[in-house]
């Protein structure tokens, strides 16, 4: 399948050169040129399915013309080596009319870092893998900013990957403890820079990396965020797999999915699989105090501006990378976005609010993510509906806050525990590009 470009100026890619390129020469991000329907065949059956089988499917879609098919399925396989629960918080919602509703919450934190990013990190470093394989080619440097959950499950699933080094951008200060020590402790092809300023300066600083030619002649240059198509479409599985499930128990009638939303990757993700025939109703982005994506469905005009710190720090985004893949799929229709994607914002101090609530009323512990979703559901959700919302991390990377919102100790995973005896390893780095293509130069 060819790839192209959302600023439609830069020429036509194959999977290949989008996975190792990351952005296009044009600063736009790649949409593949057909979004192929899934049978209904698929659908029919789809709660007889292993989450492998769901992804593999929905991956073969995507990536099945330029990938022999026994190699996507050990790709598929080898990232989903562990299970993703759908759990009930909320079995019996009143409406206002009278009428029911119900929240499920899809547990994406499993994986290794315990973040819902294991599955793109650990797919792209795969098919990136099998790329450089194939080709022969010399290392390939990964460049990736993080706000928190996608420098832990990138570093983690490209670690020992031969010919890959991935260098982590992330703002000093405002990643948790524990996310920082996920990926400043690993060694290896891992090294952690810690920028002096805010995710979008890290997100700046990768983006004119790929487009300075020198660097480009000097190094093979590619990204990990979810402006990699390998990153982020992956993530439809996901949506797959909850319908799946909701059908197993006779609830998939009138599905609304609900997604903390940061930079949108996981929020396109689940768009493409819409529009592959995923039987979704409507989508809901929840958003913290960044609410650029919410404004932009109120007003129809899209303001970027600096983000702000919050609790929710994986969403401290002010300017979505992939709001452009969202205009793009919807042809800049603010009328047809909106009519099927609704948003919320909220504070930290209604996150910790939810968070409070749900864990004395349901027994249920969000982390600060999750509970924007969780609420937008419980506020939004109509009669009739069932709402899923994606809980992306486990409550224990943002152990100080959800500790001090509960008033309990929250237990540690063993995995967790394991990062927490490492010890950082981190260099300082300027927001000033100068500084980093500097850096780079002398790698």
């Amino acid at each position: 399948m060819k790839y192209y470009s959302t600023n439609h100026r830069a020429p036509i890619a194959t999977l290949e050169e989008a996975v190792v390129k990351g952005l296009a020469s044009d600063k736009g991000l790649f949409m593949p040129e057909a979004i192929k329907p899934l049978p209904k065949e698929f659908f029919e059956t789809i709660e007889t399915l292993s989450l492998q089988e769901i992804a593999y499917r929905v991956a073969d879609a995507f990536f099945g013309e330029d990938v022999p098919a026994e190699t996507l399925k050990q790709i598929v396989y080898d990232t989903l080596s562990f299970d993703i629960p759908l759990v009930s918080v909320t079995p019996h919602l009143r409406r206002a009319d009278g009428g029911e509703a119900a929240i499920y919450s899809l547990e994406l934190f499993h994986g290794p870092t315990l973040a819902f990013k294991d599955v793109g990190g650990r797919f792209m470093a795969r098919l990136l893998g099998y790329f450089i394989r194939k080709e022969g080619k010399k290392q390939v440097n990964v460049l990736v900013a993080t706000s928190g959950d996608t420098g832990s499950a990138v570093a983690n699933g490209f670690l020992g990957v031969e010919g890959i080094h991935v260098y982590v951008l992330y703002p000093k200060g405002k990643v948790s403890e524990i996310q920082e020590k996920q990926f400043t402790t690993l060694g290896q092809n891992i090294t952690a820079l810690e920028v002096d300023g805010t995710f979008d300066d890290c997100q700046a600083l990768v983006k004119s990396a790929f487009m300075d030619k020198e660097l480009n002649e000097h190094l093979q240059l590619t990204s990990a965020n979810s402006i990699n198509v390998a990153r982020f479409l992956p993530q439809a599985f996901y949506y797959f797999y909850a319908y799946a499930q909701l059908k197993k128990i006779g609830k998939s009638d009138n599905a609304v999915i609900c997604v903390p939303s940061g930079n949108f990757g996981n929020i396109t993700a689940g768009l493409f699989g819409k529009k592959m025939g995923l039987p979704v109703k409507r989508f809901i982005a929840a958003n913290n105090r960044n609410d650029i994506f919410y404004q932009y469905l109120q007003t129809g005009q899209y303001n970027p501006r600096p983000s702000v710190a919050t609790i929710a720090n994986a969403m401290d985004v002010g300017d979505p990378s992939n709001f452009a893949r969202v205009l793009d799929l919807y042809g800049a229709s603010h009328t047809a976005i909106s009519a099927e994607i609704t948003g919320a914002t909220y504070t930290d101090e209604q996150i910790r609010e939810t968070v409070k609530k749900t864990y004395e009323e349901v027994h249920y512990l969000l982390d600060p993510h999750g509970a924007c979703g969780y609420r937008a559901l419980e506020e939004g959700l109509k009669s009739g509906e069932t709402g899923v919302f994606l809980e992306t991390a486990h409550p224990a990377k943002f152990l100080d806050t959800v500790e001090s919102i509960i008033g309990e100790k929250v237990e540690i995973p063993a995995k967790l525990q394991e990062f927490m005896k490492g010890q950082k390893k981190s260099l300082p780095m300027t927001k000033e590009f100068t500084d980093f293509k500097s850096y780079l130069l002398s790698i």
